[in-house]
């Protein structure tokens, strides 16, 4: 569900740029939704400084950032900043080029700081491929045990700035067709950004000689439902 809310869009008015508020829809309370590109990760909002602010943000901030704008022309004075100079205690919040409206020092540099963070909070479901092989089976007595096809490239599937929970992973031919598919939890990772993962699928790499994919694998971020990018494989090789 989507709700109305109070938002701010900026004319030039005689050489000064004013800013008026306007109504705009308000994103998801969740990431229970696919909103986009856009989406943000479970526990972050829209902040909606201005018609359009999509820059994720906790709850608090948005509530926040609806009450400043609410408060504007309260916190304006004439001064040596024209019109919108900010009363004594208000700076200008500057979440955006142009943006007057007058807050503390705490909420400009949460704003900035949210600017800054502003990718690691989006659904981007994020995708990539890598290889891996499988290592002969120790048997305890100084001896290992391997099979013919241990040293055939396998392939992983990589994954980040998905939600925590749940994410279905498929590998398709390019005419749609199933040819594996599986479900792996996303979690947090050093170095990585939201929840990520490393899906070993056990089918073979048929990459070699320069052939070209026949295939491609996705993954389905479930608690969003935003889909990543197909990135292309080839598989279904015969394997001696």
């Amino acid at each position: 569900m989507k709700r109305t809310l109070l938002g701010l869009a900026t004319a030039t008015i005689a050489g000064l740029a004013v800013t008026a508020p306007v109504t705009l829809m308000a994103g998801p309370a969740s990431a229970g939704g696919d909103f986009g590109p856009n989406t943000c990760l479970e526990g972050y909002v829209w902040r909606e400084a201005r018609t359009g602010d999509v820059v994720c943000v906790t709850p608090a901030t948005r509530t926040q950032t609806l009450a400043d704008n609410a408060a504007k022309a309260s916190r304006w004075t004439s001064g040596p900043f024209g019109p919108h100079t900010c009363v004594t205690g208000y700076v200008w919040r500057e979440a955006f080029t142009g943006d007057d409206v007058c807050v503390t020092p705490a909420a400009r540099a949460q704003a900035k700081a949210d600017n800054g963070k502003a990718a690691d909070r989006r659904v981007s479901a994020k995708l990539w491929i890598t290889r891996y092989t499988v290592p002969p089976v120790d048997n305890g007595d100084g001896t290992a045990t391997s099979t013919s096809v241990d040293d055939i490239p396998r392939l992983k599937i990589n994954g980040d700035h998905y939600n925590f929970g749940q994410v279905r992973l498929y590998i398709r031919y390019n005419t749609g067709r199933l040819y594996w598919s599986g479900t792996v939890s996303a979690s947090a990772h050093s170095g990585y950004v939201g929840g990520s993962f490393g899906k070993k699928t056990g089918v073979f790499d048929c990459s070699g000689g320069g052939k070209a994919a026949n295939a491609y694998a996705q993954a389905q971020d479930v608690v969003s439902g935003r889909w990543s990018p197909r990135i292309p494989v080839r598989v279904g090789c015969a394997v001696l």
